[in-house]
C-alpha cells in the first residue's frame, strides 16, 4: 500500500462535498507528473491524505483510499468543461483519474 496526497481547494471539491458523496472521481487534475501517478502507480487499497489548499487554514483534513484505477477523465472530453481538452480524444484520452473514498474526516 502506498500513500499519496490528494490536493483541493475547498471552494472547488473540499473534505465536506466528499463526506456527502462518499465516493468521486478525482477529475481535474492536469499536471504531467500527477496524471503519470494516478495513472502508472495508484492502485485500488492505497491511501490518501485529503489536503485543503488555498484557504484561510491550508492543510490536511481526512484520509481517504483509492477504490477504482485509473481510467480516462471524462472532463477532457466536455466541451462545457474548464477541464476540456480539444486535442484529446476517446481513442487517445490525455488525461487520467482514480475514484477515491472518504475514511476518515
Amino acid at each position: 500500500m502506498r500513500y499519496w496526497l490528494f490536493k483541493s481547494e475547498p471552494s472547488t471539491y473540499g473534505i465536506d462535498d466528499l463526506a456527502r458523496d462518499q465516493t468521486t472521481a478525482w477529475t481535474g487534475v492536469r499536471n504531467y507528473q500527477a496524471r503519470n501517478f494516478m495513472r502508472d502507480e495508484m492502485r485500488p487499497g492505497d491511501r490518501g491524505f485529503f489536503y485543503h489548499s488555498s484557504c484561510d487554514e491550508p492543510g490536511i483534513v481526512g484520509i481517504l483510499e483509492v477504490c477504482r484505477p485509473a481510467h480516462p477523465d471524462e472532463t477532457q472530453f466536455d466541451r462545457k468543461s474548464p477541464q476540456y481538452d480539444r486535442s484529446a480524444t476517446r481513442d487517445n484520452p490525455r488525461w487520467y483519474n482514480v475514484d477515491v473514498r472518504l475514511l476518515k474526516k
